[in-house]
């Protein structure tokens, strides 16, 4: 049993076992979709976020080590398509994949909490923000998955394993609900930071949190519930919403951008404003 959970994970990405996907040509045809439009577009988000890193700006490093980690996963994926016959290939990318997406939710966290700090401890970050202490914590956040991989690797029991995983996927819940609520009522406190800025870090905490909720958490389920994972259907969900991870996360960088998301929020808010006026003025 505890080597058959172990092929089912590994095998998860194999489009030609027909046993496992009940449509196989749709999830590799939406697997080539997402490669097509993640990778190239991650990688201009990249070089465009280093370029910010250069000016002495220091809040884009995580979003980057986040898209690194989106490219690591976006390459996992492309060599699972092309469908290796070496049996080891894939067993390598299995501990390469995972340990990725582990790391894109440190970041994910991360970014929150640099956020958070923004808005709540503005004075403490202008101080405390610099390159060698995000570098410190970039290393750390890639370390920390392997308390997970390595277990599989030396073929740790399997529910030990992802009990691992789903602990490490199920911190971040609290953290990420924290963050935004905290972020929510110091708002008004935040007398240094513009109206966009607090409009553009409210909605990048709310992408956030949503992003970790509709793909991570049903892995979660998927880790903890040993019927879910003999469920086919709810497996192919569950690890197609991984593939969307790197898709998703480029809407973070849209967030780090000025300019038109901007105007997108003050719209909104604008619009809500208008919604309280008038329930206020009909009551």
């Amino acid at each position: 049993m505890e080597s058959n959970d172990y092929s089912n994970v590994t095998s998860q990405y194999n489009s030609t076992d027909n046993s496992y996907y009940g449509e196989p040509h749709i999830i590799y045809v939406m697997t080539c979709v997402i490669i097509s439009i993640s990778l190239p577009l991650t990688l201009v988000a990249i070089y465009s976020l280093y370029s910010q890193v250069q000016n002495n700006n220091v809040a884009p490093i995580y979003i980057i080590n986040l898209l690194i980690s989106d490219i690591i996963q976006l390459c996992c994926m492309i060599i699972w398509e092309a469908e290796p016959e070496d049996g080891k290939i894939d067993e390598i990318l299995f501990y390469i994949y995972y340990h990725s997406v582990l790391v894109s939710v440190g970041f994910m966290v991360c970014v929150a909490l640099e956020r958070y700090l923004v808005i709540a401890w503005p004075l403490w970050y202008h101080v405390r923000r610099t390159v060698k202490i995000s570098l410190v914590v970039c290393v750390v956040v890639w370390t920390l998955p392997l308390v997970y991989v390595l277990p599989v690797y030396f073929q740790v029991e399997f529910k030990i394993s992802e009990t691992i995983f789903a602990f490490f996927l199920l911190v971040p819940f609290p953290l990420l609900i924290f963050f935004l609520g905290g972020t929510l009522k110091s708002l008004s406190a935040a007398i240094s930071v513009s109206s966009d800025e607090k409009r553009r870090i409210v909605g990048m905490l709310v992408l956030v949190l949503l992003i970790y909720t509709l793909l991570f958490l049903p892995n979660i389920i998927w880790s903890l519930v040993e019927e879910a994972r003999y469920n086919h259907t709810f497996s192919n969900l569950t690890f197609m919403f991984l593939e969307f991870s790197p898709l998703a996360d480029l809407i973070l960088y849209v967030f780090m951008r000025k300019g038109a998301i901007d105007k997108l929020l003050a719209s909104l808010c604008c619009c809500r404003m208008d919604s309280d006026d008038n329930s206020r003025s009909s009551v």
